[in-house]
């Protein structure tokens, strides 16, 4: 290792901004062309903007900047600015200067239209105990450009890696991070070369029962050499995770280990996959986020940061980046907010707050959820179905799901965006569907109850009916008219 690579990983150590990971890949030979982060800078003397959002209330933008040059994202500046509104992320910026901004993912092949934006506020993390958010990514969501600039094509070398959720997955296609097809549609093998992280097993798998990460290089997801499998590629589930893939002619790897300590591991090394079109590749330099190339949308995951860089990056160089990356501190912190109506093991109600209903309550009767008016005069069985037991969050512990109390072992869960309440069946779908995140109500008054699985959405009423509405949404239940008031609710004691 070249002397002065070690003294950059290890000034990595002592502070964030001593040395950025874009910093260290420049001194190993292999520079960034692409940089994105939500949660801080990863060049140690950028301090321009990292992400810019955009709130419900007005439609007005900010750029969300660093707190100082190579420092962490100034998480206060946007919690100002999305106070008592919704605020979604719009551009992802580039910082290697050469404008590789991702920002809505077009149309494509696979989901012939516009992407949804990921919510601002899904993901908070904590850096050195500083407040920042990441990128939580839904199904339907997704960022690209496909006019990325000096990032590799053909057969040329690069390397990528990403610091993912390793707790927040699924089997669907694609979670990916990297470079991908120019037009947004499947132009055959090879064509792409990027980070894939999730429990997708058709094409290909690792050990265990994942989630993996893997080489998205076009009709297949690559573990190793073998196009089905490769139990080296190990299972890793750390809460923060450093993924890597990186490429040159008949040569590839992957890499991977806990963002939050210790070293690197090497899951893959060695020739390209035995498939005709991978070697060599025909990669054609787009960058995608939460997509596969031909804009495959099924899948989830959260994004803080990561890089492609030009050229085929040694380990030793990538062995510093990751002390860098473990040297940020990567922590979590609350899911919820402003708001403390919320013990586990209680009874509670939900009462409107928009002018029309306060005498309305979340209910449901049978699988339908709904607003009925409720008082301590009502009949018993009305009573019960108005009220709901707090339970710890069946798919994240840090959030709540809530069973009713009439129907012991169901729980409010989400189902194409309406409310309903069902039996647990157990399976990780219900759970994340089932769990949601409590905020200070966005109109000032009682809390907003944000879905956990899909945080632009929120407890919102409509005709009466529920739903989990986005502010400006595609669907009916998502008009902005009254949102702030429809999707803020009272709490308070249980009726039952």
């Amino acid at each position: 290792m070249r002397a002065d690579l070690l003294a950059l990983g290890l000034a990595a150590t002592v502070s964030l901004v001593a040395a950025g990971p874009c910093d260290i890949y420049a001194s190993g030979g292999t520079p960034c062309v692409a940089a994105h982060s939500t949660t801080r800078a990863l060049f140690s003397a950028f301090s321009g903007s990292l992400y810019q959002v955009r709130r419900g209330s007005d439609n007005t933008t900010l750029n969300i900047g660093t707190l100082s040059a190579g420092g962490v994202a100034n998480a206060a500046s946007q919690d100002s600015f999305c106070t008592r509104t919704t605020c979604l992320i719009t551009t992802i910026f580039d910082q290697t200067g050469r404008g590789n901004h991702l920002t809505q993912a077009p149309p494509g092949g696979a989901a012939n239209v516009f992407d949804n934006l990921a919510s601002a506020t899904g993901a908070p993390v904590t850096l050195n105990g500083q407040k920042a958010y990441g990128v939580f990514i839904s199904p339907g969501t997704g960022y690209r450009n496909n006019a990325a600039t000096g990032t590799a094509k053909g057969d040329a070398p690069q390397g990528m890696y990403a610091v993912f959720d390793g707790t927040h997955f699924n089997s669907g296609c694609c979670f990916d991070y990297g470079n991908a097809e120019t037009s947004s549609r499947d132009t055959g093998n090879g064509h792409m070369e990027a980070i894939y992280f999730g429990t997708e097993s058709f094409w290909g798998s690792g050990s265990g029962s994942g989630p993996w990460i893997m080489a998205d290089l076009e009709n297949g997801l690559f573990s190793g050499a073998n196009p089905k499998q490769n139990t080296a590629d190990q299972t890793i589930s750390d809460r923060f995770v450093t993924a890597i893939v990186k490429g040159e002619p008949n040569q590839w790897s992957i890499r991977g280990g806990n963002a939050a300590s210790g070293a690197l591991s090497t899951f893959y090394s060695g020739a390209r996959p035995s498939v005709s079109g991978y070697n060599p590749m025909s990669k054609e330099g787009a960058i995608i986020l939460g997509i596969g190339g031909d804009n495959s949308n099924s899948a989830q995951g959260t994004f803080y940061e990561g890089v492609m860089t030009t050229g085929y990056p040694s380990d030793a160089t990538e062995n510093s980046v990751q002390a860098n990356i473990v040297a940020a501190k990567y922590a979590t912190t609350s899911l919820t907010s402003g708001t403390t109506a919320f013990t586990v093991g209680s009874s509670i109600s939900f009462r409107a707050t928009t002018a029309c209903c306060t005498t309305r309550f979340i209910a449901h009767t049978g699988a339908a959820v709904n607003t009925q008016v409720v008082s301590s005069s009502s009949a018993t069985a009305l009573k019960q179905q108005a009220s709901w037991h707090v339970r710890t969050g069946l798919g994240n512990s840090a959030c709540f799901s809530y069973e009713s109390v009439d129907t012991p072992g169901s729980f409010i869960r989400h189902s194409a965006f309406a409310l309903v309440v069902n039996a647990n069946d157990g399976s990780k779908q219900f759970s994340e569907d089932a769990t949601f995140c409590p905020e200070a109500g966005l109109n000032g008054q009682g809390s907003s109850i944000r879905s956990w699985s899909y945080p632009t959405r929120f407890f919102r009423h409509f005709n009466n009916e529920l739903f989990v509405g986005s502010n400006g949404g595609p669907d009916t239940f998502d008009a902005t008219a009254s949102f702030n008031d429809d999707v803020s609710w009272v709490v308070s004691a249980g009726f039952a």
